[in-house]
């Protein structure tokens, strides 16, 4: 089954997000920790509640300051601890994918930060496995090439630790200037995954913002998805996330009663 839905509120409370998301007939939405985790424990238990009401799939995106590669030994604890805050919201509203973009090379070899970022998310997840808690850590698919983040570097950390996988299709699209292949792509990925697309505007450097998203950049990626059948959730990171979302919801239900 393909699900989609908005990351965020659209500006408005994430309880009335979640209704909204219901409302519109989208199957899912990303609560966005964006510059830190502030919800109380007992706000994260009612977002719970309501999705298990409503059928919404919740999922979360960690706060963006994370770096579990850096020489700074404080600013690796300061990251750990916004994952581990985000994975604790995420456990107490049944949200199952905690999203995370993991690192920066700065001036160590991709080697080197991928042994150093493999190293964090074990202890990550044996911190989530004595806690209990019933989440997965999805480190993202990044936009940068100065960022960790490669489909092959994910898809290394899945194999080597067990964790899952957020793709950021938009995220990879600017990160190889414009260049994709999905065939290539869903050939590398398990049957189930997160993930994340919209439209995108990008430079030398790779991502620059999110735009809004077009029926023609979704159809080639949608087309392939319910070819395959696969089971992913899509969320929709455009500057307009409701609206597109519910336009990408139209193309799939269209494609799938072809």
């Amino acid at each position: 089954m393909i699900k989609v839905g908005p990351a965020g509120t659209g500006g408005t409370s994430n309880l009335e997000g979640i209704r909204k998301v219901a409302k519109m007939r989208l199957d899912c939405m990303e609560v966005e920790f964006t510059y830190g985790v502030r919800m109380p424990a007992d706000m994260a238990e009612q977002l719970g509640e309501l999705t298990r009401q409503l059928g919404i799939i919740l999922s979360i995106h960690a706060p963006y300051y994370i770096n579990l590669a850096s020489d700074d030994a404080e600013k690796v604890t300061a990251s750990r601890k916004r994952i581990l805050d985000s994975c604790h919201r995420a456990h107490l509203m049944g949200a199952r994918n905690v999203v995370f973009h993991a690192g920066f090379y700065q001036n160590k070899t991709g080697k080197k930060t991928y042994s150093l970022i493999k190293k964090q998310i074990i202890y990550l997840q044996k911190y989530i496995s004595r806690q209990g808690w019933d989440v997965v850590l999805c480190p993202d698919v990044t936009g940068k090439p100065s960022q960790f983040g490669s489909v092959t570097e994910i898809l290394s950390l899945m194999k080597d630790t067990g964790c899952g996988i957020t793709v950021d299709f938009a995220h990879l699209y600017a990160r190889q200037q414009g260049s994709i292949n999905y065939e290539e792509i869903l050939d590398r990925l398990p049957g189930q995954f997160h993930a994340h697309f919209s439209g995108i505007e990008y430079g030398p450097k790779g991502e620059k913002k999110h735009i809004k998203t077009t029926r023609k950049f979704f159809e080639p990626l949608a087309q392939l998805l319910v070819q395959r059948n696969l089971d992913v959730t899509i969320i929709n990171e455009s500057t307009q996330p409701y609206k597109d979302a519910a336009m990408m919801k139209r193309v799939l239900n269209a494609m799938q009663r072809q």
